[in-house]
């Protein structure tokens, strides 16, 4: 009898192990995948030169900085890559426009968060990597959009990608501007602090471009 248990206790955890590993390469082909999405989107907005990678590697970093418990990362991460998913709905015309947007133009692009919900709420396995895509241009004192959140209403993982996303844009180049200096950058990344920007997550960002 005892030899039968211990039998059936391997037998178990065998098939426990082999469960978990299949979980486990079942999330590693999703996660190829939206490797895969982020580089279709760099692809068609020309101006992004790899900003998608870059932003979620620091955003990864910074959450890391701020205490992000290591089982939300990976959320965090997914959320990054696809923090622009949105502009599959953006006409060409906008999105690769060289010139300045007008309001019209901008009015149309604003709407992308909204659309990033509508595609990645009805994928599970993405819900809870979400709070980026759609949170991402809400800001500190609610002026942001699409929903005007303020402060906390904020989710964690948004408020923390807001400060990376405006240091990498405003630190490249696009075609009706040139590249802002480092230091220029993360002085107007301070000057908002508190007001666009979490002023915790600005602290943190701040201290670790500088280690």
């Amino acid at each position: 009898m005892l030899s039968f248990q211990v039998s059936l206790a391997i037998a178990n955890a065998k098939l426990y192990k082999k469960a978990q590993q299949a979980i486990a390469d079942i999330s590693h082909a999703y996660d190829a995948t939206l490797e895969g999405w982020s580089r279709v989107l760099d692809m068609r907005d020309h101006v992004t030169d790899e900003h998608t990678h870059r932003v979620a590697d620091l955003t990864v970093a910074l959450a890391k900085k701020m205490g992000v418990p290591s089982a939300d990362l990976g959320h965090i991460r997914r959320g990054a890559l696809l923090h622009d998913i949105g502009k599959m709905a953006i006409p060409d015309s906008i999105l690769q426009k060289t010139d300045a947007l007008t309001s019209e133009d901008w009015e149309i692009m604003r709407t992308h968060p909204e659309k990033a919900y509508s595609i990645l709420s009805h994928i599970e396995y993405l819900i809870p990597a979400m709070d980026i895509p759609y949170c991402h241009h809400e800001k500190w004192d609610g002026t942001g959009y699409p929903r005007g959140l303020k402060g906390e209403e904020i989710p964690l993982a948004a408020r923390l990608f807001a400060v990376v996303d405006v240091f990498d844009a405003l630190t490249s180049d696009r075609p009706y501007r040139k590249a802002w200096t480092k230091k220029k950058t993360m002085q107007h990344i301070r000057e908002q602090s508190g007001k666009y920007f979490w002023s915790e997550a600005v602290d943190a960002f701040l201290e670790m471009m500088v280690e």
